[in-house]
C-alpha cells in the first residue's frame, strides 16, 4: 500500500522573493545553460542591467554605456539619471518595486514589471550596485540576493548607475561567457537606438543609420537583389531586401528588445508586406512566392507591452497602447503607405522586387511535384520508427522552458546512435541517425533536399522546409566521432545547413557536441580530457597505477558514462558565423574544387599538429593496466 503523504497547515511554504527566484529561476530567466547557447541565462542576466540602462537613453539620459567582462565578472556602468539613492536598495531587492510603473517616467519601456535586476541579484553569488546623483552616492553590496553592507558617499563621478555582478556558479554550472553572444546582444542595442555609444571591454559599438546598418551586416555583399528599402516613422521603423538564399531571414525588435520569436508585430508585418506587394502589382502571389528569400528587420515601440514569458522573446500585445489602434491596424497602415510610396519613387526597385518574386513563383511550381512525392516518401520510410528516435515533449508557447531545453542529436551510424539514445533524456532529446556519410551538397539547388533521401527525412524530423518558424528543437546537435571520418560528416553537415538553412545557424540553433578523447583513471579517481593538455594535467595528478583510454567512437563509451557528457555538464560548441563572413566564399573555399590555397591550408595547419602533439608528449612515462592496445593507449 503506498505511504500516505501528509497535507496540513505546516505542508503550505511561504518563499521570500530570494528563496523563489533560486527555486524557480527558469520563470524568471529561461533555461540556465553553461553559456554555450546564445539564450542561455547568463546572458539574460546582463540583458536584464542592460535594459534598464537602455531606458535611460530612450528617455535622453546618457548616449554611452560601458561593459566590461572579465572572465565570469561582469560591470555595466551607464551615465543616466542614476537611481534615486533613497530607493537603490529598493530597486534591485524589492519584487513589484521601479521607476517604470511610472508611464511618464518611462513611457516605452522594455522591463515593466520589476523583477529583472532582482533576478540578476538573486542569482549571483556577488552583485554591487552603487547610483551616482549630483556629487551623491549609495552603494550596496549583495550575495545571492542577501544585503551585506551599504554605503552613502560623496563623489565626483558622472550621474548614473553601476552594476557588477557575478552569476551564482551554483545555479550556472561550468559557465563561460562567449563574447561573441555578448557582442551580438550590443549590436542590436546600438542599431535600434541610432546614436547610442556602448564600449565592450573597450571596443566601441555605435550605428548612426538603424536597421539600414543591421541589414547591411547581416547581408553578403553582392547578393542582394535590389538596395536595402529603409522605412521610418513614429514608433516604427523596417528594412528590407531580397536575396538568393533559401528561407525567410526576419529579425524583429519590440522597445529595443530582439523579438526572437517574434509575436503580434512580426506576423503583422508579414501579412502586410503580401498584402501591399500584391496590391502594388496588381496580381495574387502566393505569400511564399513574395517572402521567399526576404531579409527584414522590424522595430516597434509600444506602451506597456505584454511578452509571453518573462524572457520577452515573444510580443503578445495586440494594441501599441491603451488608447491606440491595434498592432495588427498600426503595422499595416505604416507598410502600405510607405512600401507603396517607396516603390513607385524608385521603379528600379520595383522591377528588381517583382523579378525575385517571379523567380520564387517558377522554382516554386518547378519543385511542387518533387515535394510531393518526397512527402510520400517520407511517409512510408516510418521516419519515426526507422531514422528518428524522438523525445516526448515537442514545444508549444505554453511549455517555454520546454522547449528551450528541447534537442536533435544527429549521429553517425547505429552505434553511436544507440549510446547517445540509451543514455539520453527522453523527455527532451532526441537522435537522428545518419547512413554514412551524407552527400556534399555545395553548389546544388535545394532540389536535391527532396531528391535525398537522408536530407529528406532530416528536414522533415526538423519541421523547417517552409522556413524556422516551427523548428521542432531549439538545439540541433552535431555528434560525430573524433576522428577523420566524423570530422568529414560534421564538415557535410554544416554544409548542409549552411547552403539551404543558413537560418538555423544564424539564429544560434546548430551546435558541435564535444566528447571526452581520453579517459584517465586510477583505482581512486577517473577523470575524462576533452584535450591533451587535460590529459596532460590528469597523468600529473593522479597517483599509483595508471589506465589510459582513447576514445576514438561514440560507440566505443558506455551508455552509463555518456549519460554524463549530454546531460548537465553537456559540453557543447556553437556553429558561429561572424559578421565578415560570407558564406558563398566560405563553402566555396572549403568544399568546392581542391584549389592550391586551400591545400596549402591543408599543409599548414598539419603541420602546426604535428608541432603541438610532439611538444605535449610526457618526458616520464606513466603505469597503465591497458590490457587491449586497440583501445587503450599507454601515455
Amino acid at each position: 500500500m503506498a505511504e500516505q503523504v501528509r497535507y496540513d497547515e505546516d505542508s503550505i511554504r511561504s518563499l521570500d522573493w530570494r528563496e523563489h527566484i533560486r527555486l524557480r529561476p527558469g520563470m524568471y530567466i529561461g533555461k540556465l545553460g553553461n553559456g554555450s547557447s546564445h539564450d542561455d541565462g547568463i546572458y539574460v542576466l546582463l540583458k536584464e542591467v542592460v535594459d534598464n540602462s537602455i531606458d535611460e537613453y530612450v528617455m535622453g539620459h546618457g548616449k554611452k554605456i560601458e561593459i566590461d567582462v572579465e572572465e565570469r565578472l561582469v560591470r555595466i556602468r551607464d551615465f543616466g539619471r542614476g537611481i534615486p539613492l533613497g530607493k537603490v536598495i529598493d530597486c534591485v531587492s524589492k519584487i513589484n518595486t521601479g521607476g517604470k510603473y511610472d508611464s511618464k517616467a518611462f513611457q516605452k519601456s522594455v522591463g515593466l514589471n520589476g523583477v529583472g535586476t532582482k533576478a540578476v541579484n538573486a542569482l549571483s553569488s556577488h552583485f554591487v550596485v552603487q547610483s551616482f546623483r549630483d556629487g551623491q552616492s549609495k552603494k550596496a553590496i549583495f550575495e545571492r540576493g542577501e544585503l551585506k553592507e551599504e554605503y552613502d558617499l560623496s563623489t565626483s563621478e558622472e550621474n548614473g548607475t553601476l552594476v557588477e555582478f557575478l552569476a551564482d556558479d551554483g545555479i550556472f554550472k561550468n559557465f563561460k561567457f562567449i563574447h561573441d553572444y555578448i557582442e551580438e546582444q550590443i549590436w542590436n542595442y546600438v542599431y535600434l537606438n541610432a546614436g547610442l555609444a556602448i564600449y565592450f571591454n573597450g571596443r566601441k559599438f555605435i550605428s548612426k543609420n538603424g536597421l539600414l546598418d543591421l541589414l547591411e551586416r547581416k547581408t553578403e555583399d553582392g547578393q542582394l537583389r535590389y538596395p536595402i528599402i529603409h522605412l521610418k516613422g513614429d514608433d516604427i521603423e523596417v528594412a528590407l531586401s531580397h536575396d538568393n538564399h533559401y528561407g525567410e531571414d526576419y529579425y524583429s525588435f519590440v522597445n529595443g528588445q530582439h523579438t526572437t520569436q517574434g509575436g503580434t508585430h512580426l506576423a503583422a508585418f508579414k501579412e502586410s508586406l503580401v498584402k501591399t506587394l500584391r496590391d502594388f502589382y496588381n496580381k495574387q502571389f502566393e505569400p511564399s512566392d513574395i517572402r521567399a528569400s526576404v531579409v527584414a528587420a522590424i522595430s516597434v515601440r509600444v506602451q506597456e507591452p505584454v511578452f509571453e514569458s518573462q524572457t520577452k522573446t515573444k510580443l503578445g500585445s495586440t494594441d501599441v497602447g491603451p488608447d491606440g489602434p491595434s498592432i495588427k491596424t498600426f503595422v499595416n497602415d505604416f507598410v502600405k503607405t510607405s512600401l507603396d510610396n517607396y516603390l513607385h519613387k524608385h521603379p528600379e526597385t520595383a522591377d528588381a522586387l517583382l523579378k525575385r518574386i517571379m523567380q520564387s513563383e517558377r522554382e516554386r511550381k518547378d519543385m511542387a511535384g518533387v515535394r510531393k512525392l518526397a512527402k510520400e516518401r517520407a511517409k512510408k520510410a516510418s521516419l519515426h520508427n526507422k531514422k528518428l528516435r524522438d523525445c516526448r515533449i515537442h514545444f508549444t508557447d505554453e511549455k517555454r522552458e520546454e522547449r528551450l531545453d528541447t534537442t536533435l542529436f544527429i549521429t553517425e551510424g547505429d552505434s553511436a546512435s544507440g549510446s547517445i539514445t540509451k543514455s539520453r533524456n527522453v523527455e527532451t532529446q532526441a537522435v537522428f541517425s545518419l547512413r554514412g556519410k551524407p552527400l556534399n551538397c555545395f553548389g546544388l539547388t535545394k532540389k536535391v533536399v527532396y531528391e535525398n533521401e537522408e536530407f529528406n527525412l532530416l528536414q522533415h524530423a526538423l519541421d523547417i522546409e517552409d522556413g524556422i518558424e516551427n523548428l521542432r528543437y531549439n538545439n540541433i546537435v552535431i555528434a560525430t566521432d573524433a576522428d577523420v571520418d566524423g570530422m568529414h560528416i560534421r564538415l557535410l553537415m554544416l554544409t548542409f545547413f549552411l547552403q539551404f538553412f543558413p537560418d538555423l545557424v544564424r539564429a544560434g540553433h546548430v551546435y558541435i557536441l564535444e566528447t571526452p578523447l581520453f579517459r584517465v583513471r586510477n583505482k581512486q579517481e577517473t577523470r575524462y580530457c576533452y584535450s591533451e593538455e587535460e590529459k596532460q594535467t590528469a597523468i600529473n595528478a593522479l597517483k599509483g597505477k595508471i589506465e589510459i583510454t582513447r576514445f576514438k567512437g561514440l560507440g566505443e563509451i558506455s551508455p552509463d558514462e555518456f549519460a554524463g557528457f549530454i546531460g548537465e555538464d553537456i559540453r557543447l560548441r556553437p556553429v558561429l558565423l561572424h559578421e565578415d563572413v560570407s558564406i558563398g566564399q566560405l563553402l566555396s573555399y572549403y568544399m568546392g574544387k581542391n584549389t592550391p590555397e586551400r591545400q596549402q591550408f591543408i599543409i599548414d595547419n598539419l603541420k602546426l599538429e604535428v608541432d603541438r602533439n610532439e611538444m605535449s608528449e610526457p618526458d616520464n612515462e606513466p603505469e597503465t593496466g591497458a590490457e587491449d592496445d586497440n583501445e587503450k593507449e599507454a601515455a
